[in-house]
């Protein structure tokens, strides 16, 4: 439930060109930070051309990104060149600082924390000699970018998948040459990404591709070539992984106290010494645990919590039912926000419920796709669940349909959808600054849409039925274990079992779901932005309320037009602090 990844054909001057006449914000503006602005997001998309397809810039379409040594370290060396560019624009010796208004000000500290997030995944931890599954997941993402929304004729699209097909082979070869000794739990995960991209690849591409060509029987040859080629090199690269990558993944997944404590410090302006910061999430998990009981209790005192919460799984959809399950109950959470005026939903159009692409599935249950803030026609938003393997056995199957309960998919509905990730998106085009339209922290995106569970139910939502209470403190559960899992696995020397354990025992979770999210941890290692994130935001909403007065819809009103900016930045902008 959440998204993140490391490196998730015009010429370079064109799209500076363009990005140049994308509006950087609504108040004055300082040009020298507008310059560095612009040549930054200019820079990050040549270096990852899907992602400028994704925020809607689709001068980026027909390329594919170079994953190579070489570009890789160039890349390292742009980073800091602004790096430097920017420090000298903060200088306290400069006396353009005071020049800065305050939009650029919030800006210009979010930007230079992004900056150090990505030069300790590429420069210190060195994200691409150890994970595969950034290579792996990569050509689906890019090529489904294209193929599931409409912003030009199927035609032009397929023209840009063909160009990214020939891409792809590139981008394995990377990974052939890049990698060293990836942790096994990263290879695993990389095989089934692999083998869910050939499953991509042979039928929804090759459906698609085939039906976008028309009558066009040059274009349909040259798709069929291509994707033919990518194909056959997916299912080499697939045994590759198998029988050359997997036998040597003897790496370490930790990346250890320091770098654990630098990455939450960039990525969310956390800092807090470690053992406080565990203390304060092992708090909350107990907190939460007790409440857990004494919740079960209620809805059957002569059953163990896990019963109780087992018995409330029980009631779960097939395998054929679990997508038309989730897409007819969505809609009660809009309207409960309407009735009872909890935040202003600005618009009308709501998200396409689908199955969790195959390149995708990397242990993630549910996720929001929204379309860029750039995006002028393609808008649809896809709320994806993931949908079980062929080749899960039938005691996988069932743990995994189980956690799709009605009380629970309630509270999944509530944290991707309304008023969650998908209510978020749809103030991103009102967010006032490039920076912020295009950049996005955990604390904020995450701890949002988890901060929504509570806050829904606390405001009536579930009528009061203590099932819906015992969901939503699961769900809070599964987060704070994933707060403590990710420090233990990476600062304490815990393996992804002993993990799993914790996600049985405290959080109630099914033994294959356990695993999955311990797992998780290993590659994902700040995943506690999810509890950390809720609890600021509560904190502000408290500090808010009792300083400016006003409505909870207020409040919220007021965060979600701010962008997904760190929260300590989000504080300075409600609060002045």
């Amino acid at each position: 439930m959440g998204r993140r990844n490391i490196m998730t054909t015009i010429e370079c001057v064109l799209a500076f060109a363009c990005l140049l006449y994308l509006p950087s914000r609504t108040s004055a503006a300082n040009p020298e930070f507008d310059k560095i602005v612009d040549d930054y997001f200019a820079a990050r998309f040549e270096f990852r051309p899907s992602e400028g397809t994704a925020a809607g810039l689709h001068e980026y379409d027909h390329r594919l990104e170079d994953l190579s040594v070489k570009r890789v370290l160039r890349r390292i060396d742009e980073l800091v060149h602004f790096e430097r560019r920017l420090a000298a624009l903060n200088s306290d010796k400069n006396s353009r600082k005071s020049q800065l208004p305050a939009d650029d000000e919030i800006d210009l500290a979010f930007l230079q924390r992004q900056i150090e997030s990505e030069l300790i995944d590429l420069n210190r931890i060195k994200e691409w000699e150890r994970n595969p599954m950034a290579y792996t997941g990569l050509p689906g993402q890019a090529v489904d970018l294209l193929i599931k929304r409409d912003f030009a004729s199927p035609a032009e699209r397929l023209r840009a998948v063909i160009s990214r097909e020939k891409g792809i082979p590139a981008v394995l070869e990377a990974a052939r040459e890049n990698l060293k000794e990836p942790p096994r739990e990263f290879t695993d995960l990389a095989i089934r990404m692999a083998k869910g991209s050939l499953g991509f690849f042979e039928s929804s591409v090759g459906a698609w591709g085939r039906a976008a060509a028309g009558q066009n029987n040059e274009l349909i040859a040259e798709f069929q070539e291509w994707n033919a080629r990518v194909i056959a090199a997916f299912r080499e690269f697939a045994a590759w992984l198998e029988t050359d990558l997997k036998p040597r993944s003897r790496g370490r997944y930790a990346i250890g106290k320091e770098l654990f404590l630098a990455k939450l410090r960039a990525e969310e302006m956390v800092e807090i010494p470690l053992e406080k910061l565990l203390a304060r999430g092992e708090a909350n998990l107990e907190k939460d645990y007790q409440a857990f009981v004494a919740t079960a209790r209620r809805i059957d005192p002569n059953k163990t919590p896990a019963e109780v919460m087992k018995s409330l799984s029980n009631e779960h959809p097939t395998a054929d039912d679990l997508i038309p399950s989730v897409r007819r109950k969505v809609e009660a959470a809009r309207q409960y926000l309407i009735d009872h005026e909890i935040v202003t939903v600005p618009s009308e159009v709501r998200p396409k419920i689908e199955e969790t692409p195959p390149y995708a599935r990397s242990g993630s249950f549910a996720s929001m796709d929204t379309p860029g803030p750039y995006e002028t026609r393609a808008t649809q938003a896809f709320y994806y669940v993931t949908p079980v393997e062929k080749d899960w056995d039938s005691k996988h199957v069932e743990e995994h349909l189980r956690l799709y309960n009605p009380p629970v998919v309630a509270m999944i509905n509530v944290h991707e959808a309304y008023p969650g990730h998908y209510l978020q998106f749809l103030y991103a085009k009102r967010f006032p600054t490039k920076v912020r339209k295009l950049l996005y922290c955990g604390t904020n995106g995450e701890g949002w849409a988890h901060y929504c569970e509570q806050m829904m139910v606390d405001e009536g939502f579930g009528g009061g039925d203590p099932k819906i209470r015992l969901a939503q403190l699961q769900e809070a559960l599964l987060r704070d274990c994933r707060y403590v899992v990710g420090i233990k696995l990476h600062t304490e020397g815990w393996t992804v079992e002993d993990g799993a354990n914790l996600f049985v025992d405290k959080g109630f979770q099914e033994p294959a779901n356990a695993y999955e999210e311990a797992r998780r941890g290993a590659y994902n290692p700040t995943y506690l932005y999810y509890t950390f994130g809720k609890l600021e935001i509560q904190k502000l909403r408290d500090d808010f309320r009792a300083r400016k007065g006003g409505s909870l819809r207020d409040f919220h009103d007021a965060f979600v037009a701010q962008g997904v900016l760190p929260l300590p930045l989000v504080r300075k902008i409600l609060l002045g602090e």
